[in-house]
């Protein structure tokens, strides 16, 4: 599972608002330029925010691991039919570069993920959408990157005890079915007792937030995030 780790980057001196930046013009530029040679240049973009991020694209891509068979399915199940002559590649393509396309927008998030604390990214947010949607927003993204790990260590937790009760003797449909009770009850126990928390702590709209500010680092962050957007805003007008 992703997660902030300390470091000292280049990617982690940055702005998380100059991150962000990237990741929301990075996502654009892929949906616009769906060709072999378009996605071989993010691809390209894509590796140098994880050299930034001193991130391995093997680390990355481990958190996305119950994803990649659905991924490399995709064309596969596109391409075949059922008659002669049985797969057709052309058929194929399409799906092949939306899925190099999800991995490649997954890769820029990691590199974010891995370099930016819970509270700057909240803090991020809320700078860029003021008022209290802003504040929402904030707090939903924080709490997101905080719960998730933990809903996930749950669900393991309890497959390991259905194996050590040899519940994996039994069929698979009552395997998920145990799983997903027992993560379900262990998740609304976590939301329960998140609640109770923030009631005692006087959970309050105006928390004091990291402070944040751009510095020299955040201009060819800035520039990367520019000249990706500028490439998206063409690609839909000559497309237009």
């Amino acid at each position: 599972m992703l997660s902030y780790e300390p470091g000292d980057s280049l990617a982690h001196r940055l702005d998380p608002r100059a991150k962000l930046a990237v990741q929301v013009t990075f996502a654009a530029a892929a949906l616009a330029y769906t060709t072999p040679m378009g996605l071989l240049v993010l691809g390209v973009v894509a590796l140098g925010c994880l050299r930034a991020a001193n991130t391995s694209v093997r680390a990355s891509l481990s958190a996305l691991k119950f994803a990649v068979p659905f991924l490399l399915l995709a064309p596969i199940v596109e391409g075949v039919t059922l008659g002669s002559p049985w797969f057709v590649p052309s058929d194929a393509i399409d799906p092949a570069l939306a899925s190099i396309r999800v991995v490649l927008v997954f890769l820029v998030a990691a590199a974010y993920v891995r370099t930016t604390p819970v509270r700057d990214s909240r803090a991020a947010v809320q700078r860029l959408v003021p008022g209290r949607v802003g504040i929402m927003l904030g707090v939903g993204v924080s709490l997101v990157f905080r719960f998730l790990p933990l809903v996930r260590r749950d669900l393991l937790r309890v497959r390991e005890a259905q194996a050590a009760r040899l519940g994996t003797e039994r069929r698979l449909h009552e395997r998920l079915s145990l799983v997903a009770a027992g993560g379900l009850r262990r998740s609304f126990a976590r939301a329960d007792s998140l609640a109770l928390a923030l009631r005692a702590r006087c959970f309050a709209w105006n928390p004091t937030l990291p402070e944040l500010r751009f510095g020299r680092h955040d201009f060819p962050a800035l520039l990367v995030a520019l000249g990706l957007g500028i490439a998206a805003i063409l690609s839909l007008v000559i497309s237009a």
